[in-house]
């Protein structure tokens, strides 16, 4: 019974491949199949230099020229060129996750999501730049990364001259025009344009400073600070002012110094006429207009709009005297207790007054938050 339905089969499916063994029904069929041995692509378009085994693949591909999207969305208003592409969208509505990993709880929409996230798990790194000793998991980040080499950034600002390499990079960006904040701290009311802003202004309540000198004991609440401060360690100042003999670790320095030869005050006060030649001298005066006193005496009453009037005041306290020679050694205990209490204070209140260069790009309204303060 089971020969009689093979050969009724074999019969039913007369086109045999002599590559794989396979059996056809239709002629159509069996030649669509024997380009995958042959690798034929008999269907090129006339657009560009692209060709195709079939021709269902050439429509499909004729549309990313014509732009038609005949594919759309029942729940919104997206269409899509490609049936698989609608299929893969209406899963971000239901919710449907059906690609698995065998290995981890992750589930994927779509199954080149699994094939990628795989890679995670056995390590391989198959990508190889060839211009550099980098490897990658997946196709996509390399050719991220041979930007880095060719200095290529696709990726323009339709409203300025800036350009990326990433086009997150550009939507991120973008948001310094349209002024979006859509990241909100649930402890205040500070709001960033950009989650990363968010994440270091959080560490200023929670006093998290995760970023460590391997030299020294300091410690920073983001790894920009870090970088600077390592400068400072290794005494190397590169960038060299081409009117005195000064040069500088830090090019940011370099440019503020340069002022002083050229005179150039960029920042001017929008509530009266002075300007300054430094970003915190501005924040510093703007304190005057508002009548802010930021910096709180930690063991009085009294508050400065100047940390350095702070500084000043907080000798009034310790009277400036922390040897322990003209003192028992119990109130040398308590006075250098207190010293050390005072400049950590100080300390915090920089980080509390931090300000993200991203979100403060507008001086017309007065800003009120220094940056960490650097060796």
């Amino acid at each position: 019974m089971n020969i009689m339905n093979d050969s009724e089969g074999i019969q039913e499916r007369p086109y045999h491949c002599r590559h794989c063994g396979k059996n056809f029904s239709y002629k159509s069929v069996f030649h669509r199949h024997m380009r995958t041995h042959t690798g034929e692509k008999p269907y090129k378009c006339h657009q560009c230099e692209k060709d195709f085994s079939e021709k269902n693949y050439l429509l499909k591909h004729l549309r990313t020229h014509t732009g038609e999207k005949p594919y759309t969305c029942s729940e919104c208003d997206t269409s899509f060129s490609h049936n698989i592409s609608l299929i893969n969208h209406i899963r971000t509505h239901t919710g449907e996750k059906p690609y698995k990993c065998n290995q981890c709880d992750k589930a994927f929409s779509q199954n080149i999501g699994l094939i990628s996230h795989l890679k995670t798990h056995t390590g391989e790194k198959p990508y190889t730049c060839n211009l550099c000793d980098s490897a990658f998991s997946h196709n996509i980040r390399l050719k991220v990364h041979l930007r880095a080499h060719t200095g290529e950034k696709p990726y323009k600002c339709n409203r300025c001259d800036k350009a990326f390499s990433l086009n997150s990079g550009l939507v991120s960006h973008m948001k310094t025009h349209t002024g979006e904040k859509p990241y909100k701290c649930n402890q205040c009311d500070r709001a960033f344009s950009h989650n990363f802003n968010l994440i270091n202004h959080f560490r200023i309540h929670t006093g998290e400073k995760p970023y460590k000198c391997n030299q020294c004991d300091k410690t920073f609440s983001q790894n920009n600070n870090l970088k600077i401060h390592l400068i400072s360690h290794s005494g190397e100042k590169t960038h060299q002012c081409n009117h005195c003999d000064k040069a500088f670790s830090i090019k940011s320095h370099l440019i503020k110094h340069l002022r002083l030869h050229t005179g150039e005050k960029p920042y001017q006060c929008s509530i009266c006429d002075k300007v300054f030649s430094q970003h915190n001298s501005l924040k510093a005066h703007l304190r005057l207009h508002s009548g802010i006193k930021p910096y709180q005496c930690s063991l009085c009453d009294k508050a400065f709009s100047y940390k350095s009037s702070l500084k000043t005041h907080l000798r009034t306290h310790t009277s400036d005297k922390v040897y322990p020679y003209r003192m028992s050694k119990s109130n040398a205990r308590k006075k250098c207790y207190t010293y050390n209490f005072i400049e950590s204070k100080l300390e915090m209140m920089d980080e509390q007054m931090d300000s993200d260069i991203n979100d403060t790009k507008d001086l017309s309204a007065p800003k009120f938050e220094l940056k960490e303060e650097l060796p």
